[in-house]
Formats: C-alpha cells, sequence, structure tokens
C-alpha cells in the first residue's frame, strides 16, 4: 500500500499542493521553514491520533486565511484503491471520509500503517515517559489497529474516574462501572503492547542491518502481572486477559483511598514505560550518546517495518524527518540500501539535495521552497510519471 496522490489545501504553510506519485521513496528537500515537515505532517494525518506532531485541529490551518484545512489522498495497493479526505472547518471537530462515506479517525488504522520519526523524538530515551509511551502504542497499533480504541476507551473512562474522586464522590456503584471499563480496555492494551514488542525483538535478532539492535522491556506501571505470559503467540488464551483484567479490577478498587488522596489514577497502562537497553553494549539507553540513542530509534523504526512487512505482506509507509542529516555518508547510504529492500513507501526530508544523492533514480525527489508565505514544490532529478501541481 502506497500513497499514489496527495492534496493539500490551506494546510499550514501549503495553501494548494497536489502530488501524483508511485511507490519508490520519496526524498524532499529544502530551506528550514520552507514546509517540508507539514507534507509529511500531513501523511501522517492519514493515521489515527493527531500525527507527527500532535497539532490541535485549530494549529493545523493556514494562517491568516482562516478557512479550515483539508488533506485528501489515494491510496493504492495489489489490486485495490482508497480514498481519504480528512478537514477541519474553522472552529469544527475534525472529520473524515472513507471512500466517500464518513468514518471514524480509528478505521484509518485498518487501512494502512504508519510510522515515523522526527527530530522531537531525539530526546526520547532521556525525558518523561509519556513520549516512550506514545511510541510505544504507535508501534503498537500499528499491529493491531483496534489498539486505538481500547486506548480512547480506557482514557476516557479514567477521565470519568478522576473525576469522581476530585469531586470526593463515595458512592462505590459510580466506580464499579468506571473501573470495569478500565479493566476491560486496560487487559486489551496490555496485551496488545507485550505482543507488539515480541514482534519488534523478534524482528531484531535476525536481521541484517547497520544498525544496533535493542533490549525491550515495558514497565507496566505498577500493575502486578497475573501469572503466565501475556502475549505467548498470535492469541493469547482467553484465561490469560481475562486474569489481567481481575487483576486491574482488583488493584483499582483497594486503590481509591490513596488515589481520593492524590486526586488521580495513579497506577494502570497509563503510567507505563518503555525500557531498552543497548544491546551489544549492554548499556541502558539514556545512558548513551546522542548519536547511538537516533541509532536505536532507527534501528526500531526498521524492526518494526520489518515485523509487519513480514505478518501483513506488506511494509508500512515511514516518514523520516531530518533523519539523513545526523548519519554519516555510509551509514546513510545503508539506511536508503534498508528503505529500499522493505519495498515500502518512505517520505524523507533534509534540508540539501546531496543528502539524497545516494538514492539517485530510487526515489522520487522534491525540492520544497517559500515564496511570499507560501510553500511551493518543484520536481528534480530523473523521474518516472510524476506531476505536481502549485496554485
Amino acid at each position: 500500500m502506497h500513497i499514489a496522490r496527495l492534496s493539500l489545501s490551506h494546510f499550514r504553510s501549503h495553501r494548494r499542493t497536489d502530488l501524483d506519485i508511485d511507490a519508490r521513496p520519496v526524498a524532499i528537500h529544502g530551506p528550514n521553514g520552507a514546509g517540508k515537515t507539514n507534507l509529511i505532517e500531513a501523511v501522517s494525518l492519514l493515521s489515527p491520533g493527531r500525527g507527527l506532531r500532535r497539532a490541535t485541529t485549530a494549529d493545523l490551518a493556514r494562517r491568516p486565511d482562516g478557512i479550515g484545512w483539508r488533506i485528501g489522498a489515494t491510496l493504492q495497493g495489489p489490486g485495490l484503491a482508497h480514498e481519504i479526505d480528512t478537514r477541519a472547518e474553522p472552529g469544527a471537530a475534525r472529520a473524515t471520509r472513507i471512500d466517500g462515506k464518513a468514518a471514524a479517525q480509528t478505521a484509518l488504522g485498518h487501512l494502512v500503517r504508519i510510522l515515523w520519526l522526527s527530530p522531537a523524538m531525539d530526546r526520547l530515551w532521556i525525558e518523561g515517559a509519556e513520549g516512550r509511551r506514545r511510541f510505544l502504542d504507535r508501534i503498537t497499533l500499528s499491529f493491531f489497529p483496534d489498539h486505538a480504541a481500547a486506548t480512547l476507551g480506557y482514557e476516557r473512562a479514567m477521565r470519568d474516574r478522576n473525576r469522581l474522586l476530585r469531586d470526593h464522590v463515595t458512592d462505590a456503584r459510580w466506580f464499579d462501572g468506571l473501573e470495569a471499563r478500565m479493566a476491560e480496555c486496560g487487559a486489551q492494551i496490555i496485551h496488545a503492547r507485550k505482543a507488539a514488542v515480541a514482534r519488534v525483538s523478534a524482528a531484531q535478532s535476525d536481521a541484517q542491518t547497520s544498525f544496533p539492535a535493542a533490549r525491550l522491556r515495558i514497565d507496566q506501571g505498577a500493575v502486578d502481572e497475573p501469572a503466565g505470559p501475556l502475549c505467548g503467540g498470535d492469541a493469547p488464551p482467553d484465561a490469560t486477559k481475562a486474569a489481567m483484567r481481575d487483576a486491574l479490577t482488583a488493584a483499582l478498587a483497594a486503590g481509591r483511598r490513596d488515589d481520593y488522596r492524590a486526586g488521580r489514577t495513579r497506577f494502570g497502562p497509563h503510567r507505563a514505560d518503555l525500557e531498552a537497553v543497548y544491546a551489544a553494549k549492554d548499556m541502558d539507553a539514556a545512558q548513551c550518546s546522542t548519536g547511538e540513542q537516533k541509532a536505536l530509534l532507527i534501528s526500531l523504526v526498521l524492526a518494526n517495518a520489518r515485523a509487519l512487512a513480514a505478518e501483513t505482506g506488506a511494509a508500512p509507509i515511514l516518514l523520516l524527518d531530518e533523519v539523513a542529516a545526523h548519519l554519516d555518508a555510509p551509514r546513510r547510504a545503508a539506511l536508503y540500501d534498508e528503505l529500499l529492500g522493505l519495498q515500502g513507501q518512505a517520505w524523507l526530508t533534509g534540508t540539501g539535495a546531496d543528502l539524497f544523492e545516494d538514492l539517485g533514480a530510487r526515489a522520487q525527489h522534491i525540492a520544497v521552497r517559500e515564496t511570499a508565505g507560501e510553500s511551493r514544490i518543484e520536481l528534480v532529478g530523473p523521474h518516472r510519471g510524476n506531476h505536481f501541481t502549485e496554485r
């Protein structure tokens, strides 16, 4: 599955941009502020969630136009095609349509798998757990599209429970219903996360790659796991997830008194953390050099893509923002070879065209410039059958 057409209207710095492309990598270069990242952010919004930069709907609109924004895309794969339209009018929530029919954002995860790496993630291993948890959930979502719905259900129930705690509500019946919902969704979340990490770890173990392997572990956020593995195969026994659900239910009920004092739910899958160790050095990722931390991130994204390709028969779409600039020439060439070996569409950005010379005609090259406050795009280098429209 790849993006064959991308259309932007009043999105960020792009007043109007239309791209017709093929399945080869898309190498985008241009000066800082020209609108390169805006292009791949638009692609990231073809998957569930708030996209690569976690922007609000209002922040995605081109300023000062204030007329709303739209992203349209044609997805193509062997013998199939889908049309996606996602947009937001001023003051309104984002709306999504798939093949002309209204759809929930979570439905996007069943159509296309999209992974990304951005400069904002460079400090992933040394900052708070929230960023690592989002990274873990993006990995998990790529394998289990229903993970988005489970996460949303858990968070909604937890917000309502936290409101009861802050309002000092003592009626156990209110808590029982919300905690049952949290436990049901929480067990699904924990199971899916562990299964996803197992797949990525397996994809690292026998890979021929220039990037370092990482040993991964999930800290479950002070939830005591029941005996037995939670991810012992593609379909763990229902009894295993039922045991986790019951353990969560009991822990939430037992923790109410202390949660009253804190005014919030103090433990559960919303407190989980992803831990990584540079395997060859037996060193925590947080203790590695900046370059090693970046290499570990690249390695995990590539392993995630390999695992998905092996499981589904199709590589995900990869969005790599300013990644090439942090690599020396040999490792940059190795990255390009691995991306091409995946046979999936990858979008890469960088400030200079020289960063993508090794790709040559194996990729589609786009130059982005800023003119009078608008992003403009230009096809450059050797290409086949692509065209671009600017207005």
